[in-house]
Formats: structure tokens, sequence, C-alpha cells
């Protein structure tokens, strides 16, 4: 089987997935679900994953295969990344998986997939309520808040609701990145660890990866 019937057969079983995700109601979804990612402030990526293994849980093995520390959500014949993008950015790149970890999948299944929600974001939180009632659900101030004031660092407006627009399936091989650069290179943690880079891809620079699509 190749990677565009996989694409189709995957694609098939999220056709009927609501394209309008409330941020509210979408959080809550989470949350009442036991998921454990509900309380992430860029919730939208989090609400796709939610989604793909609910949906694709009885025809992908849920988590995918795990190099070092770091494990893909998904394998079915490759493995697969569920990742989400705003299409109304400024930016055609997307920080994808790490880069020593789709490397090493490569290797083993000669290619990596990655299935890529697109769609309109609206921010509109710019009185900081969806902010407000996102803290209050939580408890508590999250850690990275707290480090945040201490850093004096902004907060960062955040997405509200999310409408769908595009499924896409993207084969990741060794001439992708080669074409494509990296996130984090050379950047290090505050204990001054280097962190580990990522895969960045250019969405205007691999339209032979883009092996198959649906709309909404």
């Amino acid at each position: 089987m190749n990677f565009k019937e996989i694409s189709e057969q995957i694609a098939q079983k999220l056709q009927t997935i609501h394209k309008f995700w409330d941020g509210k109601e979408s959080i809550l979804e989470m949350k009442e679900a036991g998921y454990p990612h509900w309380k992430q402030m860029e919730w939208i990526g989090f609400y796709f994953q939610f989604i793909c293994e609910k949906n694709l849980r009885c025809f992908m093995d849920i988590p995918g295969p795990k190099y070092g520390n770091v494990q893909f959500d998904a394998f079915k014949h490759i493995p697969w990344d569920f990742k989400a993008h705003a299409m109304n950015t400024s930016s055609h790149q997307i920080i994808v998986n790490d880069s020593e970890a789709t490397a090493n999948g490569i290797r083993q299944y000669n290619a990596v997939g990655l299935i890529l929600a697109l769609g309109k974001v609206q921010y509109n939180d710019e009185d900081r309520k969806f902010q407000a009632w996102h803290e209050s659900i939580k408890g508590k101030i999250s850690e990275y808040t707290i480090h945040r004031i201490k850093r004096g660092a902004w907060s960062r407006i955040r997405k509200v609701s999310f409408e769908l627009k595009q499924i896409a399936f993207i084969k990741i091989r060794d001439e992708t990145l080669i074409k494509c650069g990296a996130f984090q290179q050379d950047f290090r943690n505050a204990n001054g660890s280097p962190r580990r880079s990522k895969v960045l891809l250019d969405l205007e620079k691999i339209d032979e990866e883009l092996e198959y699509c649906i709309e909404f």
C-alpha cells in the first residue's frame, strides 16, 4: 500500500469531523474526556490531535514508535504526526517533530507522514476574557505563566476559534529534510543545556511532498 492509498483511507475517517472549533467548547470537550493536554494554551493543535486519536484509534497504532524520548503520534505502515496550522498568518513555516527522531523514522521506514489541519484562526481576545476563563478552569496559574511573569514577558493573545479548511497529507523523506530548515538549532534551555532541533517545513517549498488533501 502506497502513501496516497493510506492517506485516502485516513481521510475517509476524518471527512465527517466538524469544521468550526470554538475554543471554550473544544477545551471543555478535552477536559471532560480526561485528555491530558486540555490545559495547554495552544489548544488548537492539541484538539486536532485529540480528534485524530478518537477517530483513528481503530485504524492506526496510537501512539506511534518512539526514538529516544521522542514519540510519534501514530503508526500505519510509517510513523505519523498530527499538526494544525493557521492559514491566515504571514508564516508558511511549520515546526514539526524532533530532527533526529524524524531522521531515524525515515531511516527505518523510508518516510514519515504528517497529517496537517489548515484553517482560519480568530483571536479576538484583546480583553483577555478567554484567557481569564481558561486560567479559571485550570484551578491555578500554570508554571509557564509563573515563569513568564517572572521574566516580565508579554502574555500572548489567545486563539478563540479555528475554522477548518483543509487536511493535508505530507510525505517527509530525506530529500525533504535537505531542502527544509531546522528550528531551535543552536538554542539553549534556561539551564544552559542545548535544545533539540526540530524539522521546520516551509509550505511553499513542499509541493512534491503534498500527496493528498481534503477540503472542507
